[in-house]
């Protein structure tokens, strides 16, 4: 298990969200990542984030890391946060916990509004966090900060399904972002 700060779950959920992780989620072998790094193992959260039970665990590890952070709106970059955004909407509804969601177009529309968040409008001065199935160099996330900057949000804190270590924690909390993952590779003997 992770150190104490992942420990927002309680501790058969979290262990559950794990075994679907494990079960679902990784594949092993040889792999090219969207960073180009190859890799000996793939995460493909897709399998998680769009499965009931694990979507509404994830929902629920997002919603315990934000809930002492005065946080405005939960969103993140299109296709990795797209299912989680959705969960927490879904999760936040039923726990009476306001919230604004959002998702990052990785371009803006080229018709209609044009818009590269799609979503409620966020004010300036809101407080954000970014969520996302998986990081690794951080680019995705960095991407989506900054629009969510452009906006004149705070982005409070990133919250990973699964962080690989592989340098997105360092280059996030250089932008001093908080970077607090559900789970790391380490949580899976990786």
């Amino acid at each position: 298990m992770a150190g104490e700060k992942n420990k927002d779950l309680d501790t058969e959920s979290r262990e559950r969200l794990r075994t679907l992780l494990l079960q679902k989620a990784f594949r092993f072998g040889n792999f090219v990542l969207t960073s180009g790094k190859e890799s000996s193992y793939y995460f493909d959260g897709k399998q998680v984030t769009l499965h009931p039970e694990g979507a509404f665990l994830l929902a629920k590890a997002v919603l315990q890391k934000i809930k002492n952070e005065n946080i405005q709106a939960v969103g993140g970059p299109t296709i990795g946060a797209d299912p989680i955004v959705g969960a927490v909407a879904a999760v936040a509804f039923l726990e009476e916990i306001p919230l604004k969601l959002f998702i990052v177009r990785k371009a803006p529309k080229e018709h209609g509004t044009k818009k590269l968040i799609e979503g409620p409008p966020l004010l300036p001065g809101e407080r954000v966090a970014i969520v996302e199935d998986v990081m690794t160099t951080g680019s995705s996330l960095i991407r989506a900060i900054d629009a969510v900057r452009e906006a004149g949000c705070t982005v409070v804190k990133a919250i990973p399904l699964v962080d690989r270590l592989e340098g997105g924690t360092e280059k996030i909390a250089s932008l001093g972002i908080a970077v607090d993952p559900v789970f790391t590779v380490r949580d899976f003997g990786l």
